[in-house]
C-alpha cells in the first residue's frame, strides 16, 4: 500500500508543475474516500485540527483598555496614491464618511470593556474637522482622532511649511495623533502616482516630524507589511494563496524598497527627531523581535502596537513572552478593526475575545481569524495587562 505524505504529495505536485503554479491547478486526488477520483483544489484545503484542547473564553478584559488602533471614519473617494480614485480634490480637501453611530460603537466598548478608542483615519482639511466633531466633541474621553498628511499637496513648492502648519492646525482642532499610513514609502511618487517613489526619511517630511513633537503628538507611523509580501510569490512563499487571491498586497520585483530599507528609512526619521515620539504600529517588523527589541533600545522615543499582529505573535508565544517581558513599557493595544461601516461591527465582539484569549490565558493553538495557521496564548501577568491595556497609552497621548 503507498502511503502519501504531505511532503511528497507537495513535492511531486510541485515538480510537475516547475514550482510557479496556479492555485487552481494544485489538486490532490481523494484518498481514504468512497467517492474515487475526486479533486480538491489546494485553495479549498481548511483541515480541521484533531487536537482535544482546552478553550478558554474571555468576554471582557481584565483591566479596561484603550485601543489606540481602530477606523472609525474614511474619506469619501480617498484620494490617496495607493487607491485607484482620481487625485481631484477642493482646496478644503475631501469630505469624511461616518456612517457608523457613536453609540453602535460605545456600545460595543461596553461590552467588551474599552474605555477608549483612537480613530486613526480622521483625514485631514475639512474631513478632519468633520471627524472631530462628529466622534470626538461629543464624546472626548472615549474618542480621540488622529490627523493624516495632506499627501495630494506633497509635490507643490512650500510644501514643508505647509503640512507643518496643518499639523498645527489640526492640534489647535482636537487631534490627538498624527497618522502615516504606508502611503509613504510604498505609494507615493513624486508626481503623487507617476515617477520615483518617496522615500519615508526624504527630508521634505522634517518639519512635519518636528511639528508633531513640538504639539506632543505621537506619530503612529506604518510603513511595511509583512516581509512575505515582498518575497517571490513561489511554492516558498508561506501566504502564497493570500498573494494569489490580492495579488495588490504584492511588493516583489517591482520599483519598490525591501521590508528592511523601509525599516531603517523609519528608524533613519526616528533618530533624526528625538523630540517626536513615534508609536510603531503592526509591531514593525513583527517576524523578526529580536530586530524590533534592538530598535526600542536604540530609540527611546518609540513605542510599539500590535493591530492586526496577534497571529504573527501568538505562533511565537515564547519569544513573544520575552518580549513583552523586557518591553512592558513600550507596547500598546491596538487591534486595526475597520468600523466605518455599521455592518463591519459585526463579529467584533468576537475578535475583541480572540486578542483578550491571546494576552490572558495559556491555551493552545486556536484561531487567529487572520491568517492560516493558529496561536497560542502568552498569559501576562497582571502587571504587564495593566501596562499595555492602558498605562502604556494613557502616557504616550497625554491622558
Amino acid at each position: 500500500m503507498n502511503v502519501l505524505t504531505r511532503r511528497s504529495w507537495l513535492a511531486g505536485m510541485l515538480a510537475a508543475t516547475g514550482g510557479g503554479v496556479a492555485r487552481d491547478s494544485l489538486n490532490v486526488e481523494g484518498t481514504g474516500s468512497s467517492q474515487s477520483g475526486s479533486t480538491l483544489a489546494l485553495k479549498d484545503y481548511r483541515p480541521k485540527p484533531a487536537l482535544q484542547v482546552p478553550e478558554t473564553k474571555v468576554p471582557r478584559s481584565r483591566f479596561p483598555a484603550i485601543d489606540c488602533h481602530v477606523h472609525l471614519s474614511t474619506l469619501v473617494q480617498r484620494p490617496m496614491p495607493s487607491s485607484d480614485v482620481p487625485l481631484k480634490e477642493g482646496p478644503e480637501g475631501p469630505q469624511a464618511s461616518m456612517s457608523t453611530r457613536p453609540e453602535d460603537v460605545l456600545a460595543l466598548m461596553d461590552r467588551k470593556n474599552i474605555r477608549m478608542m483612537v480613530n486613526v483615519t480622521g483625514g485631514y482639511g475639512q474631513a478632519l474637522d468633520e471627524v472631530i466633531r462628529y466622534w470626538h466633541k461629543p464624546h472626548p474621553d472615549r474618542f480621540l482622532v488622529c490627523v493624516e498628511p495632506w499627501w495630494t499637496r506633497s509635490n507643490e513648492p512650500g510644501y514643508a511649511k505647509f503640512q507643518a502648519d496643518e499639523i498645527e492646525r489640526a492640534a489647535k482642532a482636537g487631534a490627538r495623533g498624527v497618522k502615516v499610513l504606508k502611503t509613504l514609502g510604498l505609494y507615493l511618487r513624486e508626481n503623487l502616482k507617476s515617477g520615483p517613489l518617496i522615500k519615508v526619511d526624504d527630508p521634505r517630511f522634517d518639519p512635519m516630524w518636528e511639528a508633531a513633537g513640538a504639539r506632543h503628538m505621537p506619530v503612529l507611523i506604518h510603513v511595511s507589511d509583512p516581509e512575505s509580501f515582498f518575497d517571490p510569490v513561489d511554492r516558498f512563499n508561506e501566504r502564497y494563496l493570500d498573494l494569489l487571491e490580492h495579488p495588490d498586497w504584492s511588493f516583489h520585483d517591482r520599483d519598490f524598497p525591501s521590508d528592511r530599507e523601509l525599516q531603517e528609512a523609519r528608524n533613519r526619521v526616528i533618530g533624526r527627531h528625538p523630540r517626536t515620539h513615534f508609536l510603531i504600529l503592526h509591531f514593525g517588523d513583527v517576524q523578526n523581535l529580536s530586530y524590533m527589541s534592538e530598535v526600542l533600545d536604540r530609540y527611546p522615543n518609540t513605542t510599539v502596537e500590535f493591530g492586526a499582529r496577534i497571529d504573527e505573535l501568538g505562533r511565537q508565544p515564547r519569544v513573544s513572552m520575552k518580549f513583552f517581558d523586557k518591553h512592558q513599557d513600550r507596547i500598546l493595544f491596538g487591534t486595526d478593526f475597520i468600523m466605518d461601516m455599521p455592518d463591519k461591527l459585526k463579529g467584533l465582539d468576537e475578535m475583541y475575545e480572540v486578542y483578550y484569549r491571546f494576552l490572558e490565558t495559556d491555551d493552545d493553538y486556536f484561531e487567529s481569524y487572520n491568517a492560516p495557521w493558529r496561536i497560542y496564548g502568552i498569559k501576562l501577568p497582571e502587571q504587564i495587562l495593566r501596562k499595555v491595556y492602558y498605562e502604556n497609552a494613557a502616557r504616550v497621548f497625554g491622558l
